[in-house]
């Protein structure tokens, strides 16, 4: 019987969207992170009368014909793309990204990345990096002897010193939009990569061009919907459970045929 194999394909495509739920649910407390769908797509359908097709008995057209599907499949896990709230952290090199815009690190392969994670740090040599030590593009190095910094909303980096009472600059962030957002891929560590899909990364200064702006001594918080992740979560355990009761269902009609006399 067909129906086993698509109630087996409608319990994995359940299975996967409990996955993705579970994810999202994972990461509602990280910074930046946009909550992901699971969406699915019929499976090919087996024509047993094609609509349109002459009966031979009388010369009528059939109006609808016999299609049989054959079940569901993974069609994309797409990011939703949402501004999160913003979190103040009181913190100098805290930025959050207020619309549209990634900032770009240099990843130890010489590539680069983009993230809208904006908990920076400073290293060693002075220089603005990200959690992970990747150098935040294009490279800002903070003078020892820098008593605080500022960053505008436009990314201009100012350091200010005991001896002087203007701000020196050192630097201004760019942002990076894409044409198709969506088609960036995630490599963790709140970092994407630029693939055919989302196109070339566009490079523009905060504020400008439709690009968001930066808000220093703030983060973005996560966008995941809670309350809306737990609904669709006990929506995708009733599709598995109701899937499972057809394979239930086919078992006993099977055991019954052969008990047939």
């Amino acid at each position: 019987m067909r129906a086993l194999k698509i109630a087996a394909t409608g319990m994995t495509a359940q299975q996967m969207r409990v996955e993705t739920i579970s994810n999202n649910l994972a990461n509602m407390s990280t910074t930046g992170y946009n909550a992901r769908r699971a969406e699915f797509a019929d499976l090919h359908y087996q024509q047993m009368a094609r609509a349109g097709t002459v009966n031979t008995a009388d010369g009528t057209v059939l109006p609808t014909g016999v299609q049989l599907g054959l079940g569901v499949r993974p069609a994309a896990v797409t990011v939703q793309l949402a501004q999160g709230a913003l979190a103040a952290t009181g913190s100098d090199l805290d930025v959050a990204i207020e619309g549209r815009g990634y900032l770009e690190v240099t990843l130890p392969n010489g590539q680069s990345g983009f993230t809208r994670d904006g908990s920076l740090k400073r290293s060693a040599e002075g220089l603005i990096v990200t959690s992970d030590g990747f150098a935040v593009a294009p490279e800002v190095t903070i003078p020892d002897d820098a008593r605080s910094i500022s960053i505008n909303a436009a990314g201009e980096v100012y350091a200010y010193f005991d001896d002087a009472p203007e701000g020196q600059l050192l630097g201004q962030f760019t942002l990076s939009s894409f044409s198709n957002a969506k088609g960036l891929e995630a490599i963790g560590s709140n970092l994407f990569k630029e693939t055919e899909a989302s196109g070339p990364p566009v490079i523009g200064t905060p504020g400008e061009d439709g690009l968001g702006t930066l808000r220093q001594g703030y983060l973005e918080d996560s966008s995941v919907d809670a309350v809306r992740e737990v609904t669709e979560l006990i929506e995708a355990q009733r599709g598995y459970e109701m899937n499972a009761k057809v394979i239930s269902a086919v078992d006993q009609m099977m055991g019954a045929t052969t008990q047939v006399r």
